[in-house]
């Protein structure tokens, strides 16, 4: 049949050289040098990267299955325009491979096929031999009872010197080392206290006066410890006001660096102007420098008076009158409610309480300790 212009296995024409034959030097057929036959790269042709499966062009009879013969356009085979198999893209029956990965260890050709390895924290030994059992010194500190500060350990939930611990035999010393529990910090010093101090109006904010006048010391001055008062309050304002020896917390909480919020609640005339939130949280420039509230809302309006709550980080002093002084609307009463984390609540007057552990831990977070 090579000599023959019929669609058999050589193509469209015969073997002559301009057909599409078979053989022809310029035809699309299968021996074709500069053809799209079998033994072109790019050929149509051809058992390895032409439409027609064993067909040497396009009139061939290509073999879909197990070589049945069926005319018209041939399906693609099973390998690559270039002739070459490839393992990482699979077909049947000309088709992807559903089961077949697009790419081995990435689904998109943009990611990596290796994670990014991770750094590794240096392990710090800090076990001390001649220290005190780790759980011990927890359970003293009223985190829990000492079983269930052994189950924060083995949970891998506490840490020392910045280092997670999760064996119960680890000592430490508490007078060097810091222990964190959930990221909260543990005060391991049961000599250290912490109180909260609700103080009446009239009261001076110092341990003692020249003057006379009713000081903390007549609250809290038979307490064996040395106590600071963490900030002031004037004798016309009332509110919290926390007492502490531990002098390196009480610097970073009344600090304005720090930026631990202080929240008032303040009386003042009514009625109050729309745009006085704006003015205030924008800044109000006062003898010694520029203020800003961090937040203003009005809780409560009456004929003549108003109650709105102001929450700021600074700590000079009378900076709440003198911020409302500055805006038309001076102060009536004043009580501080909220000192970082530490709230009032229904602590009556002239009334002191201890803080527990959880919330001495959320002071220690607030002061960035």
């Amino acid at each position: 049949m090579s000599g023959q212009p019929g669609r058999g296995a050589g193509g469209r024409g015969g073997s002559g050289g301009n057909g599409r034959g078979g053989s022809g030097g310029n035809g699309r057929g299968a021996g074709g040098a500069a053809g799209r036959g079998a033994g072109s790269a790019a050929g149509r042709g051809g058992s390895a990267a032409g439409r027609g499966g064993t067909a040497a062009g396009r009139g061939g009879a290509p073999d879909r299955s197990s070589g049945g013969e069926k005319s018209g356009r041939p399906r693609r085979s099973d390998g690559p325009s270039s002739g070459a198999t490839s393992g990482s893209a699979k077909t049947t029956g000309g088709r992807r491979d559903p089961k077949q990965a697009r790419f081995a260890g990435s689904t998109k050709a943009s990611q990596p096929t290796r994670l990014p390895q991770r750094k590794e924290t240096p392990q710090v030994e800090v076990h001390d031999p001649d220290g005190v059992r780790l759980q011990k010194l927890m359970a003293a500190a009223g985190v829990g009872s000492r079983r269930t500060c052994e189950n924060l350990i083995s949970a891998g939930r506490v840490e020392v010197d910045g280092q997670v611990v999760t064996e119960l035999g680890v000592r430490i010393d508490a007078d060097r080392q810091t222990v964190h529990v959930d990221g909260v910090r543990v005060q391991l010093d049961a000599s250290r206290v912490y109180l909260a101090f609700n103080k009446p109006l009239k009261v001076v904010s110092t341990m003692s006066d020249d003057l006379g006048r009713v000081s903390l010391a007549d609250y809290v001055g038979d307490r064996p410890e040395r106590l600071f008062h963490v900030g002031r309050l004037d004798a016309d304002t009332e509110g919290l006001l926390l007492l502490t020896n531990d002098g390196d917390l009480a610097h970073r909480l009344q600090h304005p660096a720090y930026g631990v919020l202080k929240t008032y609640l303040a009386q003042i005339p009514a009625p109050v102007p729309r745009d006085i939130g704006r003015r205030l949280r924008e800044g109000i420039e006062l003898d010694d420098g520029p203020v800003q509230v961090d937040s203003f809302r009005l809780i409560d309006s009456q004929p003549g008076r108003a109650l709105v709550e102001v929450v700021l980080h600074e700590g000079r002093k009378h900076v709440v009158r003198r911020m409302f002084d500055a805006v038309g609307h001076p102060v009536i009463t004043l009580v501080r409610t909220q000192v970082g984390p530490i709230r009032l609540g229904d602590l009556k007057s002239g009334r002191t309480r201890r803080l527990n552990p959880d919330e001495v831990g959320q002071l220690y977070t607030a002061a960035g300790l």
